[in-house]
């Protein structure tokens, strides 16, 4: 991961920092412009398709351009809204869209599509776009107004979330950088950050590894129940301290500019219900599905049959949105129904006295989570296996 390289810190980081606390007030966006398109080059040219993937590049230029026109109830900005979702789809889903499509003509004797060539995956895609669409709908729905091309190069430009978020606001983001100044004590904190971000991932995310990567191999078909039930259990910490440790480094980053981003984990394992773990877990992605999915499809509004159904395609396009394989989407429909039968009980076996004690809710709360782990970590014929072994035999 880029984070883990020294060039990340050496490159642009510090160099970045020091120019935004140097540099005047009105030409910190700029700085962090001209940094985050070194910084996409280099790594999207290492890491990502090598020249075609620092190239890519352009497509913030284009964004660029396209947010000029947005203005409240533009059609411009429902173009925007489409655009960041055909490069999320071209980049990320082509290859998947058009295999689901070839299975569903083999079973109904439909027209096959062609294969079609594998694009690169860009550097950032799926966080970089959710920030094209926040902008986009907030710019129709008039609560962003007036802002300059300087300030949002800024904001998508901002490189230590660009991989892994969070995923920032504009409005939240944007006032920060113009205000922002040099805090000792908030750099020494941003610093502590960073290294507990790299502890996490190089001493807890890859000791669990040592156990959870062996639910990929052979051994998952000559292993018993409990030693299955401990490498799913193994991938649920390696995510959540890999995740989090992330998180934590661009966090800490942000410090070292004055900015605070927002907090992504608030120990989600300690929750006694589904909806609480996704307040707690991946902050940011919860409140953007929240924002710009599950409330435009009539969220809670609309009776319970509709809010099940809402559930279902919010989290089933989340569990998509993290990876473009059936395996996820199943991942994505679990939360989903988990999330309806937590509505089911909250609404109508609570009021009866049907509550469980807090340390029976957290542990069931956390079993439930890591058991979907499961579709996640492994492909979904060997995910199957993986719980038929657990709870059968």
């Amino acid at each position: 991961m880029i984070f883990n390289e020294i060039g990340f810190y050496i490159l642009f980081l510090l160099p970045c920092v020091a120019a935004f606390h140097l540099v005047p007030r009105g030409w910190r966006f700029l700085a962090i412009g001209l940094y985050g398109t070194g910084f996409f080059i280099y790594f999207g040219y290492l890491h990502f398709g090598g020249l075609w993937g620092a190239l890519a590049v352009l497509i913030f230029y284009w964004e660029l351009l396209t947010t000029r026109l947005y203005r409240p109830g533009s059609r411009w900005c429902i173009f925007g809204i489409v655009q960041a979702v055909c490069i999320l789809a071209a980049f990320k889903y082509l290859i998947f869209f058009t295999g689901a499509w070839n299975d569903l003509a083999g079973a109904w004797m439909l027209p096959r599509l062609e294969s079609l060539p594998r694009l690169i995956l860009l550097l950032g895609v799926s966080f970089f776009t959710f920030e094209f669409i926040h902008y986009a709908a907030d710019c129709y729905a008039g609560r962003i107004k007036g802002s300059t091309i300087r300030q949002y190069m800024g904001f998508i430009y901002f490189f230590p979330t660009m991989v892994a978020g969070p995923i920032k606001r504009f409005q939240e983001f944007t006032p920060q950088v113009e205000t922002a100044r040099f805090d000792p004590r908030l750099a020494v904190q941003g610093a502590a950050r960073i290294a507990i971000g790299l502890v996490k991932k190089h001493v807890l995310s890859d000791t669990f590894a040592l156990w959870s990567d062996q639910l990929n191999t052979q051994a998952l078909y000559t292993a018993d129940r409990f030693t299955i039930l401990g490498w799913v259990l193994a991938y649920g910490m390696k995510i959540y301290f890999d995740f989090s440790g992330y998180s934590d480094i661009a966090i800490g980053s942000g410090n070292l500019f004055g900015v605070r981003i927002p907090e992504n984990f608030n120990w989600p394992y300690l929750s006694r219900n589904i909806a609480e773990f996704w307040r707690r877990w991946h902050i940011s992605l919860g409140r953007w599905i929240f924002d710009y999915i599950y409330t435009p499809l009539g969220g809670s509004l609309k009776g319970e049959y509709r809010t099940a159904l809402n559930l279902g395609i919010t989290f089933g396009l989340s569990g998509l949105w993290h990876g473009a394989a059936y395996n996820f989407v199943v991942w994505g429909l679990w939360h989903g129904v988990l999330m309806i039968v937590h509505r089911f009980w909250k609404n109508h076996l609570v009021p009866r006295g049907l509550s469980l004690n807090p340390i029976t809710a957290t542990v069931l709360t956390f079993f439930s989570v890591n058991i979907g782990w499961a579709f996640f970590c492994m492909d979904f014929p060997r995910a199957c296996y993986a719980l038929k072994r657990i709870f059968w035999w």
